[in-house]
């Protein structure tokens, strides 16, 4: 094979090698976790500030697998007025995770296992409730407005109220 012929051979097994190489990494690059995914969608800054008061943020930077019922910064304004102020109060600190938690489930729990549910034990440690109706999901009085929102730790179910334990 001539010289040339074999350098052209070379750059070109080269190039094909890099644009695997290149295509696997894409394959498996890292979603970003429960928390980054928060923050990066720009509809929880009350509950990304609640979670970094309530020193809940590596937690839910763990590995998990965790299910997170999250409420957006329109639920929260929604709350009786001084609520979000009073809980991210240092004096109210257990009072917060209590909240936070309880919008929790360990696992990866996808809308099509919530459906088959009628209750789900949070992190917390009550348990929520979980009722559909008109084809949609409600979790205890929270409608579910976007599911399945999958990140590398677990996944993020958008609901339109703040959820209080008992």
């Amino acid at each position: 094979m001539p010289k040339s012929l074999r350098w052209f051979a070379s750059a070109m097994a080269v190039l094909a090698l890099a644009a695997a190489l290149n295509a696997q990494a894409g394959h498996h690059r890292h979603q970003a976790d429960i928390v980054d995914t928060a923050v990066s969608a720009g509809q929880f800054e009350t509950l990304v500030a609640a979670v970094e008061a309530a020193g809940l943020v590596e937690t839910l930077k763990g590995e998990g697998p965790f299910t997170v019922f999250a409420p957006t910064d329109e639920a929260f304004a929604n709350l009786p007025d001084g609520t979000v102020e009073s809980l991210l109060q240092p004096e109210n600190i257990d009072q917060l995770r209590a909240v936070l938690t309880y919008h929790v489930v360990a696992g990866k729990v996808m809308a099509a296992d919530v459906v088959e549910l009628d209750s789900a034990a949070t992190v917390q440690g009550s348990s929520v409730t979980i009722s559909t109706m008109g084809g949609g999901v409600m979790i205890d009085h929270a409608n579910v407005v976007q599911a399945d929102i999958e990140t590398s730790n677990g996944v993020i179910h958008v609901i339109d109220a703040v959820m209080l334990p008992r």
